[in-house]
């Protein structure tokens, strides 16, 4: 399934300095969809270089990380268990900041 990601708000950091990437994410074997939690567990082993701990609490993001699907909050679609389909736009933004 082709994505597209997007991180900003600093989290890029964690990926490179890259902001934008373009994924193709298979759903687990036996399943026929892609839900958020499945991506959220793919990007952690492909696209985190370092330190998953300030993007991921657990299974999900972390306090402070507004998650848009298709510029629509996750929140409002079922957060992990939202449904992804082909040429979905995720992006991922760090509220907290330092200063």
């Amino acid at each position: 399934m082709q994505l597209t990601l997007e991180f900003g708000g600093g989290l890029e950091l964690l990926c490179e300095s890259i902001k934008i990437h373009s994924v193709n994410v298979d759903p687990q074997a036996g399943e026929e969809k892609l839900s958020m939690k499945d991506l959220l567990a793919w990007v952690r082993v492909n696209l985190i270089k370092e330190r998953p701990e300030m993007f991921m609490k657990g299974d999900s993001v972390r306090p402070g990380v507004l998650v848009l699907v298709n510029d629509c909050d996750w929140e409002l679609s079922g957060q992990l268990d939202t449904t992804l389909e082909e040429k979905d736009v995720i992006v991922f933004i760090s509220t907290l900041h330092g200063g």
